[in-house]
């Protein structure tokens, strides 16, 4: 092997273990300002730019700090003077769940100034893995459908129906005191003093929702559109939620309004 592709193997091997710890950092190092990635999840045309990279790891990571796995299995590096890639089979899940699933990655890497940077990553799962778009999607309907359930529910001031996408062992930080609310019972009771703070209508939706899925994790972020007697009011709103025997379960949410300046 050449010194240029030592380089290059050292540079994927160092990405791939910041990935699995979340080094937000070291992930992003030696990378171009003008990546493109061909990443699992859309969009299909890719993610472009420095910026947006950096964004599309934050869902992950949130699903890796789960105990999930990502490990090189496989890697093979081809690199000449100033010119290379890299191709690799990648563990890449839970680890009970990966069996022969590998994660597929080609990277093309480019010299300049004497460092050896990325400029375009591809990751895939094959068809046949059973993680593709349309799990993602799926899956991303499926978190819509609960926040839409919870404003169905809030109108017609049915807290079972709230609850019912709410873990056990949720935590939330609501507007109110104390810090934190812990488990289901705690949130209930927050709910419960909402919907009979009036006898008048209550309504809550979501309306402009930001959903990312990675595997059984999911994170989703927008502006809490209230009313309590028709007198509006806005909060800001992020949820995260975990798959547990098959249905999507909210274990955290953050719901706050900003200090006025």
């Amino acid at each position: 092997m050449t010194n240029s592709e030592n380089e290059v193997r050292e540079l994927v091997v160092r990405w791939a273990a910041a990935v699995h710890a979340g080094e937000m950092d070291v992930v992003l190092d030696r990378h171009a300002d003008d990546i493109v990635m061909f990443d699992v999840p859309p969009p299909y045309q890719g993610v472009r730019g420095l910026d947006a990279y950096r964004e599309s790891w934050v869902p992950f990571f949130v699903w890796q700090a789960s105990g999930a796995v990502f490990e090189i299995v496989e890697l093979t590096v081809v690199a000449g003077e100033d010119v290379g890639y890299a191709y690799a089979l990648l563990k890449c899940g839970m680890p009970d769940e990966i069996g022969a699933q590998r994660l597929r990655l080609t990277l093309g890497v480019q010299k300049k100034d004497g460092v050896w940077v990325v400029q375009h990553e591809h990751h895939s799962f094959s068809d046949e893995s059973g993680i593709g778009s349309d799990e993602g999607g799926i899956s991303k309907d499926e978190i819509k459908e609960i926040h839409e359930g919870w404003s169905r529910a809030t109108e017609a001031k049915d807290l079972d129906a709230m609850m019912a996408s709410i873990a056990g062992d949720v935590v939330s930080y609501e507007h109110q005191e104390p810090i934190e609310y812990r488990g289901a019972d705690a949130v209930r009771e927050s709910c419960r003093a909402g919907l009979e703070s009036t006898d008048g209508k209550v309504t809550f939706t979501t309306p402009d929702l930001t959903i990312h899925v990675a595997g059984d994790l999911a994170v989703a972020w927008g502006l809490n559109h209230m009313s309590h007697d028709g007198e509006p009011d806005l909060s800001r709103g992020t949820r995260v939620f975990q798959r547990r025997g098959g249905t999507w379960q909210m274990i955290h949410q953050h719901v706050s309004y900003p200090v006025p300046a």
